[in-house]
């Protein structure tokens, strides 16, 4: 009887087996997100940013913009906990504002570059031929600067505000983008499905958007996430050489600008901003790894 059973069990696992629901890749790669303590410290830690940038008028202790000199330089204390700055206005409160712009640097700045580089890649990738060269042309000239001197042309041309730097940064993140995207797309391109939609009569138009920019999205997401703290760190760049957010406005590098000739005597005017920037930029920078291995395909849980 016994033997029976045991047979009729090994015999209904390969059922079993079949009837299980296959795994997806995106399954997979939220199990390995998941799976990454890294990835989730980062996700933790920006998560608490966010709100307080989302948060900041109900969590700042004072006006940011307030100017009060009686209090000028005062150190960390109960009563300012980051201390003040020259103008007597309290560093945390400027601190959590100052998020703001430097999470609005980060999500507006790459969002700009992910939809003319995918645009611009996705056209050049599939259309070769003339469209190809002026874009790679493109590509190249963009290249020949650096990138904080195209976005410091740029904002030349547009003028010094927080949009001109977002866009300014933006542009400047474009060629990456350009190149990851035509290289994936010249892929993808050659494929029989994509050879099987032609067949059929499939427009240019309704290939590229149903069958190559889907297939063609993990690697845009990845450079996606981690392009957002390079362009946090050029937004700062900026405004620490007066060409981004303009004063009062709170912002961590027109902060660290503002606070260099004091380090020797009022430090926690440049070390809080200097911390918050690092622990954004760190946070994004541990999802970004964490997701660039979790779509890693050759990984397996």
């Amino acid at each position: 009887m016994r033997d029976a059973t045991s047979a009729a069990v090994a015999s209904a696992e390969p059922l079993v087996a079949l009837q299980r629901k296959p795994r997806s890749l995106w399954g997979d790669a939220l199990r390995r997100l998941a799976a990454n303590k890294g990835a989730l410290i980062g996700v933790v830690v920006f998560v608490v940013i966010l709100l307080m940038a989302v948060g900041a008028p109900w969590l700042a202790p004072f006006d940011p913009v307030k100017l009060n000199p009686i209090d000028s330089l005062q150190p960390p204390s109960a009563r300012h906990w980051m201390g003040t700055d020259q103008f007597g206005r309290d560093v945390l409160s400027r601190v959590i504002y100052g998020s703001r712009t430097s999470v609005a640097m980060g999500f507006v700045a790459v969002a700009i570059s992910v939809t003319a580089g995918s645009v611009l890649g996705l056209i050049s990738g599939y259309y070769l031929g003339a469209a190809d060269m002026v874009v790679m042309r493109l590509v190249d000239v963009m290249l020949a600067f650096p990138g904080i001197l195209l976005a410091l042309v740029i904002i030349a041309i547009l003028g010094p505000n927080l949009v001109s730097a977002m866009i300014a940064v933006g542009i400047s993140g474009m060629p990456v983008f350009i190149r990851v995207v035509r290289g994936s797309v010249l892929t993808l391109r050659e494929t029989e499905y994509i050879e099987a939609a032609r067949v059929i009569g499939c427009r240019n138009a309704r290939i590229i958007a149903r069958h190559i920019l889907p297939n063609a999205l993990a690697p845009i997401i990845v450079l996606a996430t981690l392009g957002i703290p390079s362009a946090i760190i050029s937004g700062a760049a900026l405004s620490f050489l007066g060409l981004g957010i303009k004063p009062p406005t709170p912002d961590w590098g027109a902060m660290l600008s503002n606070g260099k000739d004091f380090v020797s005597s009022a430090w926690w005017l440049t070390t809080f901003p200097g911390i918050a920037l690092l622990l954004l930029v760190m946070a994004i920078n541990l999802f970004g790894d964490g997701l660039r291995d979790a779509l890693d395909p050759r990984l397996k849980l």
